[in-house]
């Protein structure tokens, strides 16, 4: 079992007056608000659970976490007890600890420098943390394809998360270790999505013809899967755990008691995704040569790229990197990292328009079209931040440049005095006829017949 954990910094509403004139982005109520509200119902009583398993079970219960860098700040910021908690979790040496990109971007997409940086910067957060070096990857929103999966394998990442999707996968079953097809190298689990999206979206929902779920028939199911299958991913949302199934649907006894059930009823053992990696061997390549997610039904990328106000917004973003690495404020620094999260894109998507009510707890905006103003309005006063910032940087860099070379060349013009002041003495000294000399000359001469 594996659990995603993210929260973005919302936006505040910035208008286009405030360009050039207010340059904090950031709604910092909402943000806190929302983080300690999550924290209470959903991440603090769900790592209690977690933590109670672990001391009843042993090493014989094991979970995962990916969490996103900005989710990460977010809990230094309002939530330092939630942070505490996920601390005792690790420290149990019962729960991993997986590596994505440090912003929760979609660079993975555009520009692989950046990628690779944003990876690092994560995995070094990881480790200040929680004292762990992850070796398995989950990139945003399980974005995969063969390209991406080969930069984690040149990183040195043993295996990487992704979708079991059907349009790459086909009559094959998630339930086994595959490689990446250019770099074998990397393992890919798969997530059964079926299994984990019935704890996700459908364990409340009282029209499933499979209502209620109990951790008995969730057993019987795994009893029912073809034993030949070698291992079963379940990765699911941590807000599943009372923000999506409330308190009052049971999903938190559900947690509680699954571990136990599945011992009693089952022959599974909980692994983490390290593990599982290292013990089996990959029965065939899979090739995924177009980006792949974990989002809706096409399990595309069309979620956050799927429209001209995101590809616009994307390529407007991303044309500024050059010019962001070469600005020392930090600032800018912190904007760029926290205006990549692929939520800003997300809230632009004008697929799911006519599905509004389903979204509108993660969605602060009325519409695709007034997140796009919006960000868009933050990311013109950024532009300008960026321009100002790096042509004056470029501008001190030229001016010192040009004193370096003035300096370098005043040193070789004293150099070249120095040696010519030497050797206009040696010539002269060299010259300069010595009392002795003329008397010989003249008496020699007149010698001379």
């Amino acid at each position: 079992m594996y659990f995603q954990i993210h929260q973005p910094f919302r936006l505040r509403r910035y208008r286009f007056f405030d360009i050039g004139n207010e340059h904090y982005y950031y709604d910092d109520y909402s943000n806190e608000s929302v983080l300690r509200k999550i924290s209470d119902t959903c991440y603090l009583p769900a790592n209690k659970v977690l933590l109670s398993s672990i001391r009843e079970y042993g090493d014989k219960f094991k979970v995962a976490f990916s969490i996103s860098g900005p989710a990460l700040d977010q809990f230094e910021l309002y939530a330092p007890d939630v942070l505490e908690s996920f601390k005792e979790l690790a420290a149990t040496g019962q729960v991993e600890f997986l590596c994505e990109t440090d912003a929760h971007s979609l660079v993975s997409l555009n520009n692989r420098d950046e990628f690779e940086k944003q990876v690092n910067n994560h995995k070094l957060k990881i480790h200040r943390l929680f004292g762990q070096t992850p070796v398995v990857f989950r990139n945003t929103e399980l974005i995969y394809s063969d390209l991406i999966g080969s930069y984690i394998a040149d990183m040195g990442f043993e295996a990487m998360i992704t979708e079991g999707a059907k349009q790459i996968l086909g009559w094959k079953s998630p339930d086994y270790i595959y490689c990446n097809a250019l770099n074998p190298r990397l393992k890919l689990l798969l997530r059964n999505f079926k299994l984990s999206d019935d704890i996700s979206f459908r364990f409340s929902n009282r029209k499933w013809n499979e209502y209620p779920l109990t951790t008995e028939k969730f057993a019987h199911w795994l009893n029912a899967i073809d034993h030949k299958r070698e291992n079963i991913n379940l990765f699911v949302d941590y807000q599943t755990f009372g923000s999506r199934q409330s308190v009052d649907s049971g999903i938190f006894d559900f947690l509680r008691y699954l571990p136990g059930t599945i011992f009693k009823l089952t022959n599974f053992n909980f692994w983490t995704p390290s593990e599982v990696a290292r013990f089996h061997q990959p029965v065939a390549p899979v090739s995924v040569q177009y980006p792949i997610s974990w989002s809706d039904e096409e399990r595309d990328i069309t979620s956050w790229l799927g429209n001209d106000l995101q590809n616009e917004a994307f390529s407007k973003l991303y044309n500024l990197r050059e010019l962001v690495l070469e600005c020392p404020d930090p600032k800018i620094q912190i904007d760029w990292k926290y205006l990549q999260s692929s939520d800003h894109f997300f809230y632009m998507s004008t697929k799911f328009f006519s599905d509004r009510p389903i979204l509108s707890y993660v969605n602060p905006f009325e519409s695709p079209y007034d997140a796009f103003i919006n960000y868009m309005n933050v990311l013109n006063d950024f532009t300008i931040r960026v321009k100002n910032t790096s042509g004056q940087s470029a501008y001190n860099k030229k001016v010192e440049d040009l004193l370096k070379l003035i300096e370098e060349k005043d040193q070789l013009i004293y150099q070249y005095k120095t040696e010519l002041f030497k050797e206009q003495n040696h010539i002269e000294n060299i010259e300069k006829p010595t009392s002795s000399t003329p008397s010989k000359k003249r008496t020699s001469e007149k010698k001379k017949p």
